[in-house]
């Protein structure tokens, strides 16, 4: 919100290489262990659900940032997409959203290197698109933002919590 548009673009780009690189290692080295391992991916599964439930709590009790600030320090593309990088790179839930998601949409029977090319690219297109609508609507609602910056927490854990409901109603091992 400090930097405007442009730069979450570099902050995104550094999001979906890092996602790439995360989805790339669950399904080739993760996903045929987990295939075989059901147990384990349940288990997996249930500590993805209440490290989200913890999140969402987290997120609900934190104290919002100050966006108000007038002190913006200057950065370069790159810095901003290392900010990216880094930051998806070393998520916890990012590392546990692909192992819980992909495997489903993947039939590790057949051809699943054509299947990871199609669902990784459409994941990075629709994160991507996602990053950049995040972007436009927070550059539209700054002001509202600012204003309510509690409000913002609200939604994030209640998303949060959402994900994790959902998780434990569909995803069956």
């Amino acid at each position: 919100m400090n930097y405007g548009f442009q730069k979450c673009v570099w902050t995104a780009l550094g999001d979906i290489t890092a996602n790439f690189i995360q989805a790339t290692l669950v399904i080739f080295v993760l996903g045929n262990f987990f295939f075989d391992n059901f147990n384990l991916l349940n288990i997996f599964k249930w500590v993805g659900v209440f490290y989200l439930f913890y999140l969402a709590y987290d997120v609900y009790k934190s104290t919002p940032k100050e966006i108000n600030s007038k002190i913006i320090t200057s950065k370069s593309f790159f810095s901003f997409f290392k900010d990216g990088f880094l930051v998806a790179g070393t998520s916890p839930k990012a590392w546990l959203f692909f192992p819980l998601i992909f495997p489903q949409f993947i039939d590790f029977n057949s051809n699943y290197v054509i299947q990871f090319f199609i669902l990784i690219t459409t994941y990075i297109v629709l994160d991507f698109l996602s990053l950049m609508g995040y972007a436009l609507l927070a550059q539209k609602l700054i002001n509202w933002i600012k204003a309510n910056p509690k409000t913002i927490n609200t939604i994030s854990a209640s998303v949060l919590v959402l994900i994790a409901l959902t998780i434990i109603i569909t995803q069956h091992y």
